[in-house]
């Protein structure tokens, strides 16, 4: 997409404003995640971003169904329909932070511990350059190399929307690194503060209980559905808030917490979770932390293939952009 000149480093310039849809339609042009502009590393600008949205292309974590390799393609797609202005909250993002579509981390589809490698480096060059990452993946194995980076010089606080605690130990005997077990590496790692963790929306059947005695011995506060559904998403997040507090924090939205019948396009859905509604709800509740990186994952376009799970996880990856837009401009609205 074709983007004139500013004056660098302002906020306003518009090279870091997405293309409009009524310059250019929406379905024409190369689709980048909102129609940002594109800024790979070597990029003249690169060093201007502040926000960085980012294709997590791998599902090597995977233990079922696979598909999420595909999601930032669709993600992309989807995204051309997003416009420049929240309608609930009057958040323009694209006015309040330089944001820039980074590409896409190559990994490596035949060695898991090379992808996450790979994709440690990756952050790593986003994170010194003082950028935000905002990623679309990929399976949640992908959170612990962005971890990795993102928490590499001190702990961070996170809140998890999940269907699945992703708190397992070992899969299959030897697996200690899939899409069930990346936080439980995480708070092992000193990446997490388990005081500073709460993870929302957990339910369907187990193999056991050893995540959820895990979480209780380190002092991650869990929230499953019956609470949620409960106490309403408010509420919740009212909790989830406090738990976090003011400290650097990110934020990981697995896209199975919402209840399949809104998002089919995934690998392991589980039943009774919220609707289309309540999952935007828990994203503006995140409103005033310090959000220094998030990410959506398992979005698997082979389960969805008219796309409505994809659209609305770009719509949640806009949420929680207009989140950390806010909080890097200073102007965070009153609650």
């Amino acid at each position: 997409m074709v983007r004139c000149g500013g004056n660098q480093g302002d906020v306003m310039d518009d090279f870091f404003k997405p293309v409009s849809g009524f310059d250019l339609p929406r379905f024409a042009g190369v689709p980048t995640f909102m129609r940002l502009p594109h800024v790979p590393f070597d990029h003249p600008r690169f060093a201007e971003v502040q926000i960085g949205l980012i294709g997590a292309p791998w599902d090597g974590g995977t233990t079922n169904r696979p598909g999420p390799r595909h999601g930032p393609r669709q993600l992309r797609d989807l995204s051309t329909m997003i416009r420049a202005m929240n309608g609930a909250t009057w958040v323009a993002p694209f006015e309040l932070a330089r944001c820039a579509d980074l590409g896409d981390v190559a990994p490596n589809p035949g060695d898991l511990m090379d992808s996450m490698a790979r994709m440690e480096a990756f952050y790593d060059r986003v994170v010194a350059a003082g950028i935000r990452p905002l990623t679309g993946g990929g399976d949640h194995l992908c959170s612990l190399p962005i971890l990795r980076a993102v928490a590499k010089s001190r702990p961070v606080g996170m809140i998890q929307f999940d269907s699945h605690t992703d708190l397992n130990d070992i899969y299959f005997g030897t697996s200690r690194y899939n899409h069930g077990t990346p936080f439980r590496r995480a708070v092992e790692e000193g990446l997490i503060d388990p005081k500073r963790y709460c993870l929302i929306g957990i339910r369907g059947t187990a193999y056991g209980r050893e995540d959820w005695d895990f979480a209780a011995s380190v002092g991650i506060r869990i929230i499953p559905i019956a609470e949620f559904h409960a106490r309403g998403a408010e509420d919740v997040m009212a909790e989830a808030r406090e738990i976090v507090g003011s400290g650097p924090t990110y934020v990981t939205y697995d896209i199975d917490f919402v209840d399949p019948t809104f998002a089919p396009g995934t690998g392991t859905p589980e039943v009774g979770g919220p609707n289309s509604w309540q999952a935007l709800q828990v994203a503006r509740g995140l409103r005033g932390l310090d959000v220094v990186g998030a990410d959506l994952v398992e979005v698997s376009p082979p389960f969805d293939a008219s796309g409505g799970t994809a659209w609305l996880g770009i719509s949640l990856m806009f949420e929680m952009l207009c989140v950390m837009a806010e909080k890097i401009s200073g102007r965070v609205a009153g609650r």
